[in-house]
């Protein structure tokens, strides 16, 4: 499996796109006006406590007031109050918490207004980005992350991904983290760290200390407002999640941001320093690696799958809705229920790449085609819980109903990508499908009747997109012929719309699709 980082520049944006064996599973994108990311650490002001929600509104310099909930103030509130305090008004000026008074730990069921009062500092962490209407939801129970462990002040425990499986690993790495960490700092040590040695966990370490120290030295002249901790740009933080030894390239068009990249591939991860590359061909880094056609195909409304199968996917306030649809498969070589529970594990695996892709979150329902065959629907489960597990984000998916039904619940931490796909219709107002996806649609058709038994197939369409389908070594025509063996007569129509397109039998009569 080949894993592959693309990162595309502009004025005002980054992209980063990143693709698995060639097939596009997320897109990301860094904008230079947005201010408020997971992860950043500011430095803000109780606007008021509302006993009712048992939360506080939190004024963040965003237009709309961070939401923050008693469950999200973490057990050592008070003792992050008092600090907070002490080091704005110059009293204490040692950051490293190891002679620091712990305070009693609050009442987990307590209520808000005993915790906090209006205008008063506290430090607060970013957990979901502002979305909708809605302003940032906040956290002051903070944490900083590293590549290999994540950095809890004002704490004392040690914990272990549980994606780390081996008994004998997690107590290594315990024992290590034991010996180096710091007091007044707890621990939790990350995936990735599996393997380590202590060399490697005691530098990350003092990298999250030293970060915590130049936040605290901010506090005595902040304003409030203010952001005191940013999080790493996107690409480092994209990298420090994701990147492991299955990476085989990174490349990006821009030389400064290369250099910035390459460097810290370098640091984390030397014996990878040479799979970071600079683009420099004329011809756009997208285009190259085709992932503007891949968005153009992923990002509408219906989603083509292999074997005629597609995806509708349908978006409401309350949930996403996702419709699976075998299409005009034929195959008599299968019972309805194999056809159904092969379309079902091509959809599955389309589902989880879709969710990442768009970052889709809250409550999506998938409705497969029905299988009577409970092993045929654990089968599924299974395919759809394996295909889901490289994603990042937290999860969770319920075995299929007997309706067909799989529930997933995601987390939402960013506004869904969404990327228009329509534009405009040149023939007539309002909107069609982009040209691009003009190409694929016509496959697909070609396919359909090719299963079907239809032979001397020839098929009449706009000059311009019959110029497409042939022009060129290897054109769109002769890589249906490799696959079928079948050669397909393109007729250009000065008469036809731009979009429009039909297939004849050997008699000139329209086959019907």
């Amino acid at each position: 499996m080949n894993k592959e980082m693309i990162i595309r520049t502009n004025s005002s944006a980054i992209d980063f796109a990143l693709l698995k064996d060639g097939k596009l599973v997320e897109l990301h994108k860094e904008d230079e006006e947005r201010n408020f990311s997971v992860g950043d650490i500011y430095l803000a002001k109780i606007r008021k406590s509302v006993p009712g929600l048992n939360a506080a509104f939190v004024n963040v310099g965003y237009e709309k007031d961070g939401f923050l909930h008693y469950h999200d103030l973490g057990p050592q509130i008070a003792t992050l109050l008092k600090f907070v305090k002490r080091v704005s008004t110059g009293k204490l000026k040692d950051y490293s918490l190891k002679d620091y008074a712990l305070e009693k730990d609050i009442d987990k069921d307590g209520s808000i207004n005993n915790v906090l009062k209006a205008n008063q500092s506290i430090l607060v962490q970013i957990v979901k980005e502002p979305i909708s209407t809605k302003g940032p939801r906040i956290s002051s129970e903070l944490s900083l992350a590293g590549r290999y462990i994540v950095l809890v002040p004002f704490s004392d425990r040690i914990s272990v991904s549980q994606k780390i499986e081996d008994k004998e690993e997690k107590s290594r790495l315990k024992r290590l983290v034991k010996s180096i960490k710091p007091k007044g700092f707890g621990v939790i040590i990350r995936t990735v760290a599996e393997g380590k040695k202590v060399a490697d966990l005691d530098k990350d370490l003092q990298n999250l200390v030293d970060r915590w120290t130049s936040m605290c030295k901010k506090l005595h002249k902040a304003h409030l407002p203010s952001k005191v901790l940013g999080e790493l740009n996107r690409a480092g933080s994209l990298l420090r999640d994701i990147f492991n030894d299955s990476f085989t390239s990174i490349c990006v068009d821009d030389e400064t941001l290369y250099t910035q990249i390459k460097d810290y591939v370098g640091e984390i991860s030397p014996e990878k320093e040479s799979i970071v590359k600079l683009y420099k061909s004329k011809t756009p880094i997208y285009e190259k690696y085709g992932i503007e056609r891949q968005i153009k195909t992923a990002f509408g409304k219906t989603v083509s799958m292999s074997k005629g199968a597609y995806l509708v996917i349908e978006h409401t306030e309350a949930m996403h809705v996702i419709d699976v649809n075998s299409g005009n498969r034929s195959n008599k070589a299968k019972t309805q229920e194999e056809t159904a529970l092969e379309v079902n594990l091509i959809s599955a695996s389309e589902v989880a790449r879709q969710l990442r892709l768009r970052d889709m979150g809250g409550i999506i329902v998938v409705d497969f085609i029905d299988m009577n065959d409970a092993e045929n629907r654990k089968t599924l489960y299974n395919h759809l819980r394996e295909e889901m597990s490289d994603d990042r984000a937290k999860h969770k998916i319920l075995p299929p109903t007997k309706f067909g039904l799989i529930q997933i619940t995601r987390q939402r931490v960013r506004p869904e990508m969404s990327i228009k796909t329509r534009e405009s219709n040149p023939n007539k107002e309002g909107e069609i499908e982009a040209p691009i996806v003009l190409i694929t649609k016509i496959t697909a058709d070609l396919q359909k009747l090719i299963k079907k038994g239809h032979k001397n197939i020839s098929l009449s369409t706009h000059p311009f997109v019959a110029a497409y389908l042939t022009k060129g070594l290897p054109s769109p025509r002769n890589k249906w012929f490799f696959e079928h063996k079948k050669w397909v007569k393109v007729l250009p129509r000065d008469a036809y719309t731009y979009l429009e397109y039909h297939f004849h039998d050997k008699d000139g009569e329209m086959i019907a699709l």
